[in-house]
């Protein structure tokens, strides 16, 4: 069964840089422990300012990665972002950084829940954490 982790970012930080920012943090941590990386952005600005952070977010080093909707070729890299249902290849670890949870979420080992400091965003997250919690999936809270 998916096992599911919310990581509370701070009161006050800012979507979707905060968010982005742990999602590459958590990336890089997963990839470097062997695991394939599915980043769930279905916002194209989401998506954007992940696509650059990979590249940059750590000095002297990238996440290598490929956006869903361009032509993939093999080998795939660790982490791929999209807004639709990955290739069986990377059903490992999904981040989401949807407002709702995604219909295909339960075909990952661990999903990935980011909470932004906003309030709006917190009560997203409050939604997608009571879905999950009603349907009984293991459930984890990591204060950052």
């Amino acid at each position: 069964m998916t096992r599911v982790d919310f990581y509370i970012l701070p009161e006050g930080s800012k979507p979707p840089e905060g968010a982005a920012m742990t999602a590459c943090k958590l990336c890089d941590k997963a990839a470097s422990g062997g695991q394939r990386v599915y980043i769930y952005a279905p916002q194209a600005d989401v998506a954007n300012t992940l696509d650059s952070l990979l590249w940059s977010f750590r000095q002297g080093s990238f996440i290598a990665h490929e956006r869903l909707g361009t032509p993939l070729q093999e080998p795939l890299p660790a982490v791929l972002i999209g807004d639709a249902e990955p290739p069986e290849s990377h059903h490992g670890v999904m981040i989401n950084l949807g407002a709702e949870v995604p219909p295909f979420f339960s075909r990952f080992e661990r999903v990935l829940e980011i909470v932004d400091g906003d309030a709006a965003q917190r009560a997203k997250s409050r939604e997608r954490y009571k879905f999950y919690r009603d349907r009984g999936y293991e459930l984890s809270s990591h204060t950052l």
